[in-house]
């Protein structure tokens, strides 16, 4: 396993410890390198807004939540500075949920990734693109 992949590993693994938000949704870290992620969750009863779908703000989370771990996986903290979401089709009862983030970009402090929602049969769910800015000089991880 390479240097940077372990780092991913820790900062996944620290991150995770305390995020409390992620856990109380269901999410799970499936895999993590470095600009990368990948984040699971299942839709359930308690996720579901007024039509019977899941609320979309929900769908977001799960995209932000891999967003947040690919860009940190560099051990620097890094925070959103913003992002966009496209809502494709509903999150249903039962979905299983796939997020994949992409680092498409990163240039000093700034970085943009992309992540794709997709349910089991591999429908597009929700289309995600985050900018991050990282705080240079301040390690997610204490050495």
């Amino acid at each position: 396993m390479s240097e940077p992949q372990r780092i991913a590993e820790r900062v996944r693994d620290h991150l995770w410890s305390t995020d409390r938000a992620s856990q109380g949704m269901g999410m799970r870290v499936a895999a993590i390198g470095p600009g990368t992620c990948t984040m699971t969750m299942t839709v359930r009863e308690d996720m579901l807004n007024g039509y019977g779908t899941c609320q979309g703000g929900l769908l977001a989370a799960l995209a932000d939540s891999c967003f947040a771990f690919a860009c940190n996986a560099y051990n620097e903290i890094t925070v959103a500075a913003g992002f966009d979401v496209q809502i494709i089709a509903p999150g249903k009862l039962g979905d299983q949920l796939v997020a994949i983030a992409v680092e498409v970009s990163k240039t000093g402090r700034l970085g943009v990734y992309d992540v794709d929602v997709r349910n089991q049969r591999d429908e597009r769910v929700l289309a995600f693109r985050g900018r991050s800015y990282t705080m240079k000089g301040k390690p997610v991880l204490a050495e």
